[in-house]
């Protein structure tokens, strides 16, 4: 036993030596390479030389012995051990990181394993490894048709990682499939759902402002449908990398969204032309009414002034009018004659011609009356026939004092 174990040392150590035996089973003779550096040349020779301590000495007497019917113990124990050490060794696996172990025993699901050094008994059990960290894509070229019955050229790309290690591999068939991804069920899966989302806008949506739009929605009917069929997939990301209408219309389409963009420019400086426009005249406008509005107080406070002031002035031509229409003409004089440097009158004759200067700088320079309101100057013309009737009627009244008189007098 212990000739058995010092052999089973010296052949791991020196395991470089077996390649200089060669065994033919057909004759159970061992043969040594003769013309290797070492040997002696001359197998018929009875000088040998010997190496004390070789393993290819050992492994030799052993087979020499097996050979010659010496005792085939130690040969006996020493296959069973060999056997069972292959045997372990075969069943040792490692799983890396980011990866899972799904191990199956005779061909049913047993067990996950965690990244770490691993055995299992072969053959009654395997292992199948998954990366379910790496980010898979998986891409497409293809023609859809638009809600507006219009065809458009799309690039798809859909990246991926495995989540679940157990659903991936037993739940659907061909999940996917990097070599055949045409064959893959997440590649149909990936069709379907741009299918359904382009097939449900026009192509204007589509090509020119839409684009995210139709990613987020074909990602969430991706999603849905791997949660419903239970792949152990997850999307990370779905990108439209191109759409565009097709080479035999394109031109045409081009000039179409030239002009819808010349069209969306002019609506813009428009828009920043009203911007800038219309505060500067809602400003105007707010002072143009302002205006008015201290306009219209000025007025109509004037205007109640003088229709106070005419009021009192008739209570007082009708306590004596004389001397009120004396001092109203002294009044004007004042106002018309206050700015004037020259006054012409002429008294012969009788008749009293003045000349006045009217249309001089100054006068001129006084700015008419602003007009009077419809309701002030209907009570100005009631005041002014009310006076004019009193006036009559003190003239009456005074003719006829003086008639009386005369006719007294006579």
């Amino acid at each position: 036993m212990w000739e058995i174990s010092k052999l089973l040392s010296s052949l791991i150590v020196d395991a470089a030596d077996f390649t200089d035996v060669v065994i033919h089973f057909n004759t159970g003779v061992l043969y040594m390479p003769w013309n290797e550096p070492g040997g002696d040349k001359d197998p018929w020779s009875g000088k040998k030389k010997t190496s004390k301590g070789n393993p290819s000495d050992k492994v030799t007497e052993l087979f020499s012995g097996m050979s010659g019917g010496g005792d085939n113990k130690k040969l006996l124990f020493l296959l069973p051990v060999i056997a069972l050490a292959l045997w372990i060794f075969a069943g040792i696996y490692t799983i890396n990181a980011g990866e899972r172990g799904v191990v199956l025993q005779f061909g049913k699901f047993n067990d996950i394993t965690d990244p770490g050094l691993h055995w299992i008994p072969v053959p009654i059990s395997s292992v199948e490894i998954v990366d379910i960290k790496r980010i898979k894509t998986i891409k497409d070229q293809t023609t859809m048709l638009t809600k507006d019955e219009n065809i458009v050229d799309l690039g798809v790309e859909v990246q991926y990682h495995v989540s679940d290690p157990k659903a991936y591999l037993f739940n659907v068939r061909a999940v996917d499939n990097e070599r055949d991804q045409g064959g893959s069920v997440l590649y149909q899966v990936m069709r379907s759902a741009v299918r359904e989302v382009v097939g449900s806008h026009d192509i204007d949506h589509t090509i020119l402002g839409g684009r995210e739009e139709i990613e987020r929605k074909t990602s969430e009917l991706m999603k849905t449908i791997l949660e419903k069929y239970k792949m152990g997939l997850v999307i990370n990301k779905m990108n439209l990398t191109y759409a565009e209408a097709p080479k035999e219309v394109k031109d045409a389409f081009d000039d179409a969204n030239r002009a819808r963009e010349d069209f969306d420019r002019l609506k813009n400086e428009a828009k920043s032309y009203a911007n800038k426009v219309l505060p500067l005249a809602r400003g105007k406008a707010a002072h143009v009414v302002a205006e008015a509005n201290a306009y219209k107080e000025q007025i109509v406070s004037k205007a109640e002034g003088d229709a106070s002031r005419f009021s009192s002035l008739v209570a007082e031509y009708k306590k004596a009018p004389n001397v009120t229409r004396e001092r109203l003409y002294i009044d004007t004089m004042e106002v018309v004659l206050a700015g004037s440097k020259k006054v012409m009158m002429d008294n012969k004759g009788g008749n009293n011609v003045f000349y006045l200067p009217l249309n001089t700088d100054s006068s001129s320079a006084m700015s008419p009356p602003p007009p009077l309101p419809p309701q002030v100057k209907q009570k100005m013309d009631s005041v002014s026939k009310t006076s004019e009737q009193l006036r009559q009627s003190s003239r009456f009244k005074h003719e006829a004092t003086t008639g009386s008189g005369l006719r007294e007098g006579r």
